[in-house]
């Protein structure tokens, strides 16, 4: 099972080499990693995304390292999720228009235009992401950059909607 894990930290060095470590010593692969400042910009959000068990261990586990201030298990209906992604597919000129048509679709943004290839970005959902890399798949995949993903917790829809009870230890 994926596990979204963000961890607020104080903004210092060697702490995401401390907590990637951390997983890699307990054998668990990151799938992602995103760290970025947050408004208070002497504490960082790091969006850990994992495969594995119960995280109750590893939630703990965090809160011993120096530096870590908050750590907080995203469940997939408890936040919103998004990552950008730079794909150059190959696009001969009869090709392009269908290309760019079928992109406009998924809201993908053509970045650079090249003799042979065209590049996009985009940026959403993961599910989304890997809806349109399968839809440019048969043009022919060049190259392909994405981001870590990152996460926050969803907003109560109402005022009198009490504020989600996210998992923390």
């Amino acid at each position: 099972m994926q596990h979204v894990i963000a961890v607020q930290v104080e903004n210092k060095p060697g702490v995401l080499a401390r907590i990637s470590s951390m997983f890699a010593r307990r054998g668990f692969n990151i799938h992602s990693l995103a760290v970025g400042p947050t408004a208070d910009p002497s504490l960082s959000r790091m969006t850990v995304v994992i495969d594995g068990p119960e995280m109750e261990q590893i939630i703990k586990q965090l809160y011993k390292l120096v530096h870590t201030v908050k750590v907080t298990e995203l469940g997939p209906n408890e936040a919103i999720e998004r990552e950008i992604m730079l794909v150059r597919i190959a696009a001969d000129s009869k090709k392009r228009g269908e290309m760019l048509e079928a992109a406009s679709i998924f809201e993908a943004r053509a970045v650079d235009v090249g003799a042979t290839t065209l590049t996009f970005e985009i940026s959403g959902d993961p599910k989304r992401l890997a809806d349109f890399l399968e839809l440019m798949r048969p043009y022919g995949i060049v190259d392909l950059a994405k981001s870590g993903r990152i996460a926050l917790p969803r907003a109560p829809k109402s005022k009198r909607a009490e504020t989600p009870q996210l998992r923390t230890a």
